[in-house]
């Protein structure tokens, strides 16, 4: 699929880290814009439900004003997982109007772009802390995805951080914008 603009096609998937303090596994489900790489919406649980995930859809939905009938909705891929083959997924893709695609089983490589987001999250943020409860997860991971999002550059992005970059696609491309001869 060859992607031109944002909200085109979007990836979705399932990520855990280890909170040593309680000795437990907590999860996070992003969802991440293959154009800009920003990642309009996640969820941060205990527990990670198809419930979880159609509101991440819904939430990355009203983040991206795309709640209007009117615009164009992005293909959302996903793995095979149970929170992305349940009903109450599936529903919530197509009661927003969403093509839900599913990749085939042992083929990551086509979900890269969420693959290798999480693999940074990996890297900058969970290993970086040993959490001691869910309050510290909870503020950790955030604060890591509010500087993801505004302030961490992309060489694949001009450098730009992934809300700088869809901020100036959209300034660009807008109907109103001025036309200077």
């Amino acid at each position: 699929m060859e992607v031109t603009g944002p909200n085109q096609h979007w990836q979705i998937d399932l990520k855990y880290g280890y909170i040593a303090g309680i000795g437990r596994f907590f999860f996070q489900i992003s969802v991440i814009d293959v154009f800009d790489r920003s990642v309009p919406a996640y969820h941060i649980g205990l527990s990670a439900t198809a419930k979880d995930a159609a509101r991440v859809i819904r939430n990355a939905f009203t983040a991206r004003g795309l709640n209007d009938t009117q615009a164009e909705k992005p293909v959302i891929r996903s793995d095979n997982g149970p929170q992305f083959t349940a009903e109450v997924f599936q529903a919530a893709c197509e009661a927003l109007g969403a093509n839900h695609e599913r990749i085939p089983i042992n083929s990551p490589s086509m979900n890269a772009y969420i693959e290798s987001f999480h693999a940074i999250l990996e890297d900058d943020c969970y290993s970086r802390h040993e959490f001691i409860c869910f309050a510290d997860v909870y503020q950790v991971v955030s604060e890591y995805m509010d500087y993801y999002n505004s302030r961490r550059r992309h060489g694949s992005l001009n450098n730009m951080a992934p809300l700088k970059y869809y901020q100036a696609y959209i300034d660009q491309h807008s109907p109103d914008k001025e036309l200077v001869a």
